[in-house]
């Protein structure tokens, strides 16, 4: 079976003597491997001020943390992405208020994100959902006028782009996760960037019990609430490691994207994603809506290749009952959507066959 996501990591010869040197070290938690990670990343991305972090999801809670999202706010959401986008805006025990999305791509819909916002509105978390950019230049500008942050979840979006600029620096704060299953994997961890010099104290105080690190225990103050979300040693090698050869399957995801939007783009019964024409996907997954979404994914699988919806709406979970809502947009994406591999193991005979068998029918 062709898998829809897969885990990539770097050959062995490459990782295998980086990780013996760390883990025999006497250094294996946060210190120079951490911090070299950070430098390289955001050299490599294009991003300012990066932090690594546990998780994606612990660089979530900090960025709605530090946009100033606490207890009894609203921070507007998309129920189009995995289950921690919506669950960090619990953590920082603020409510999801949904917008809808747009039916040609699954991402936030500018028009909605700006009826939504109310006195209680303290972010706006976009998310650049299956690796295609949000329309961003609609929604900076509905959040500049409001005062309000913007938050980008580019967790599927590594290495895209809009109007030129890398995702993660055209809003206030960006998010990026190395999960086991994305681009590019940690084993764990995820990382996060902000534009505002003067957050990354806070930040760094945030991911590490509200205490900075090099400074003795004997003399700290905590004076804010801090967690246990720092990245260690161990994963920044593994991330480091992944830095040498992401460009390659960064470009591989993107060349199967294009070359499904090409083939689907006049096939009856088919239609790739339309997004923004300022952004530039890197195509975790690839997106085609379907006139007929499981007929093509039984088709598939009988030609040995893994198709699915992958993610269920977040605003169908019962936790999220309380806030329910027509979501229009989302319902006719969702019923259309039939997400197919585009990654890195996908090769050419591959693209073909899937191709050929939906044109078939």
């Amino acid at each position: 079976m062709v898998p829809l996501v897969k885990v990539r990591l770097p050959p062995k010869e490459v990782l295998m003597p980086a990780l013996e040197d760390v883990l025999y070290s006497g250094v294996i938690a946060e210190g120079e491997a951490v911090y070299n990670f950070e430098n390289t990343f955001a050299r490599h991305f294009g991003l300012p001020r990066v932090l690594g972090m546990s998780s994606g999801t612990a660089a979530l809670h900090a960025a709605l943390i530090l946009a100033g999202v606490g207890r009894g706010d609203e921070v507007i959401s998309t129920p189009m992405t995995a289950e921690p986008t919506n669950l960090a805006i619990l953590h920082a025990g603020a409510t999801p208020s949904w917008a809808d999305v747009d039916p040609r791509d699954g991402t936030i819909e500018p028009n909605s994100v700006a009826e939504r916002i109310t006195s209680r509105t303290k972010a706006i978390m976009v998310v650049h959902y299956a690796g295609y950019p949000a329309r961003m230049a609609a929604i900076i500008e509905i959040a500049r006028k409001a005062g309000i942050p913007v938050i980008e979840d580019c967790a599927h979006a590594l290495g895209a782009s809009y109007d030129s600029m890398p995702v993660g620096t055209v809003g206030d704060f960006g998010v990026f996760s190395f999960q086991a299953i994305k681009h590019m994997t940690t084993v764990d961890g995820g990382a996060l960037t902000m534009k505002k010099e003067s957050s990354i104290s806070a930040a760094k105080r945030f991911r590490w019990f509200g205490m900075l690190k090099g400074v003795p225990r004997s003399e700290v103050d905590i004076h804010s609430i801090g967690y246990k979300y720092n990245m260690h040693n161990v994963a920044a090698t593994i991330g480091l490691a992944q830095l040498d050869s992401i460009d390659l399957a960064v470009a591989r995801h993107r060349a199967n994207g294009q070359f499904y939007d090409r083939e689907f783009a006049h096939m009856p019964g088919f239609r790739p994603a339309q997004f923004d024409p300022l952004a530039r996907p890197s195509y975790w997954i690839y997106t085609l809506l379907c006139d007929d979404a499981q007929g093509a994914e039984r088709r598939l699988s009988e030609i040995g290749v893994a198709a699915s919806k992958l993610h269920k709406p977040n605003n169908t979970h019962s936790i999220f009952k309380p806030i329910l809502r027509a979501l229009p947009g989302l319902e006719s994406f969702y019923s259309r959507l039939l997400h197919i591999p585009c990654g890195w193991w996908v090769d050419d005979e591959t693209r073909d066959a899937i191709v050929e068998a939906l044109r078939k029918g």
